[in-house]
């Protein structure tokens, strides 16, 4: 972890197609770098492989395309393990790292690529698919009462280097906003969740312990929570499974790493709040329904001006469409009267600024596309104005309840590079082995 560079930006795709390519004609010998696959624009998915040990690993990177930190985590992987024989040789593992897994999404976020602490930046240029459209959560899912197969070529592709390789690890680095770091683990592994609980307090990060993100999940360590069935998220977003669901058909161990952009104490801060569950709920629904009235009535506005086909116009409509399904459902109200922790309080709120400024972000360059297409109407020009005015409100809304500084890139992608080698730790050894260990 001490051997990851600095870093002051993230890298556009087409930086990273030239890092692929730098680091296969540095490594004829050791290195393959190959198409997998094509993405939904026509964007290349390339695959460099790193060594030749007895288990196969699979690292994937960007799997959203608003979290490019472990993009750099691949890149500083693939950099260590270049110049370390002793290390591939401990490891004794095959890696596979597919550095940016939605290529044509990571375009749309490039906007705030080079000012990664730059919270306007990072909302006003922010773009991320709905559920059914992200790499991540569109493997098959066939279940006795839910079914999803509209597969994504992105997807497809990873399912088709998986099936080569049979994985013995599969490592999904994804990466949060404003909270502390944790992980997801697809079986109850004490051992290696206590690990990977003290790696973020070696590089000075909190751990999360607020509520975990995926319903279902159980914990394991502070902070390292078990991966919940496809079954038991994607019914309820119209979305398929995830890279677990599929990393589970060849026995292997299964890695989500999230670590935040921002930080403040609030996160980790387990005291008590002095007011329950209940009324946070309360608090956060209210937020909800009064984010999905101002954008449903926006797009009402707007919808018979509407001509552009844009990415911004399906997530926001799609996403929309979610959020509505998701607030007509009962909550449960287990544990709702008990009183919640400061982390807890802290958590929730953040949800609410950063749903907020996430969607009316994207409608709003849903708006600027039409706009920049000679399209602007005065039903588009009046909502562009008053969703401005919005924006700014709760922008300043958000930063007066969350000052607290951005993290260093450097830290947070050698907690990542930490988390993957901890885990291939449990994996060396070979996939018949990993197989047999299995649940």
């Amino acid at each position: 972890m001490s051997r990851v560079p600095g870093y002051a930006v993230f890298p556009s795709v087409d930086v990273i197609h030239a890092e692929l390519d730098a680091v296969a004609a540095a490594h004829p010998g050791l290195v393959r770098l190959r198409r997998v696959g094509t993405s939904r624009l026509g964007e290349p998915l390339r695959v460099l492989t790193v060594g030749d040990g007895p288990a196969d690993a699979v690292v994937i990177g960007g799997p959203h395309p608003n979290e490019p930190v472990g993009t750099l985590t691949v890149s500083a992987l693939i950099e260590l393990l270049c110049e370390d024989a002793a290390l591939r040789a401990e490891l004794g593992h095959r890696w596979h790292f597919l550095p940016c897994a939605d290529p044509d999404g990571a375009r749309l976020n490039e906007g705030w690529y080079g000012r990664p602490g730059d919270r306007r930046a990072y909302v006003e240029h922010f773009y991320r698919p709905n559920l059914p459209d992200q790499v991540e959560w569109t493997f098959p899912l066939i279940d006795e009462d839910y079914h999803f197969d509209r597969t994504l070529p992105e997807t497809a592709a990873l399912m088709r280097l998986m099936d080569e390789v049979e994985p013995s690890l599969v490592c999904s680095l994804h990466n949060g906003e404003y909270q502390g770091a944790y992980f997801y683990l697809n079986r109850d592994d004490a051992p290696l969740a206590e690990q990977l609980a003290e790696l973020p307090g070696l590089q000075g990060l909190p751990l999360h312990h607020g509520e975990p993100e995926l319903p279902g999940s159980k914990p394991i360590a502070p902070a390292v929570h078990t991966t919940p069935s496809g079954a038991q998220v994607a019914a309820a977003f119209g979305a398929g499974g995830s890279s677990a669901d599929y990393a589970a058909r060849f026995g292997a161990l299964h890695l989500v790493t999230e670590v935040p952009y921002w930080t403040d104490a609030r996160v980790s801060d387990r005291t008590g709040s002095g007011r329950t569950h209940q009324a946070i709920a309360t608090a956060g629904a209210t937020a909800r329904r009064e984010l999905i009235e101002t954008l449903q009535a926006a797009l009402r506005a707007v919808s018979d001006d509407l001509t552009v086909r844009s990415p911004f116009r399906r997530s926001t409509e799609s996403t929309l469409e979610t959020l509505r399904k998701l607030a007509e459902q009962p909550e449960a109200p287990a544990g709702l009267d008990r009183l919640a922790t400061l982390a807890e309080e802290f958590d929730s709120r953040q949800a609410v600024h950063l749903l907020r400024l996430r969607l009316l972000g994207v409608f709003l360059r849903m708006l600027d596309a039409e706009i920049t297409a000679g399209n602007p109407t005065p039903a588009i020009r009046a909502q562009h104005r008053l969703l401005t005015e919005r924006f700014d409100r709760w922008f300043g809304e958000a930063e007066a309840e969350s000052p607290g500084p951005a993290i260093e890139i450097r830290r947070l992608v050698a907690v990542q590079l930490g988390a993957v080698l901890l885990a291939a730790s449990r994996t060396a050894g070979g996939t018949a082995a990993t197989r047999q260990a299995a649940p």
